[in-house]
């Protein structure tokens, strides 16, 4: 329920107060929105398996965010940033489907 809560406020105050994202970090915000929600839905997947840890999912949100920017970094530097971008969605997105199956799964028995 806090955590409900705390994302509501957290929309509310996002559109509230219109918050700009610094030009230089622009690049990296859509990925760590990506690797965000991998881990959300991984989480959510270790809930209905009950294997939850709370540590595990801190550190699993974290280093998700952290390499897949740091990655994205990587490719900038190297100046090929729009495909190690792209492959840092696919991944992700495919881990994020395989994770959303598995839930799907859990809550229809199929």
């Amino acid at each position: 329920m806090i955590a409900v809560l705390g994302l509501v406020l957290g929309i509310v105050a996002g559109l509230f107060f219109q918050p700009a994202v610094p030009s230089g970090l622009e690049p990296y915000l859509p990925i760590a929105v990506v690797a965000a929600l991998d881990a959300v839905f991984g989480g959510l997947r270790a809930v209905l398996d009950g294997i939850f840890d709370d540590r595990v999912f801190t550190v699993s949100f974290v280093s998700n965010i952290v390499v897949a920017g740091l990655i994205v970094y990587l490719g900038d530097q190297l100046g090929v940033g729009s495909q190690l971008s792209t492959g840092v969605v696919v991944v992700l997105g495919i881990r994020i489907f395989s994770n959303a199956a598995a839930i799907r799964r859990h809550l229809f028995k199929a």
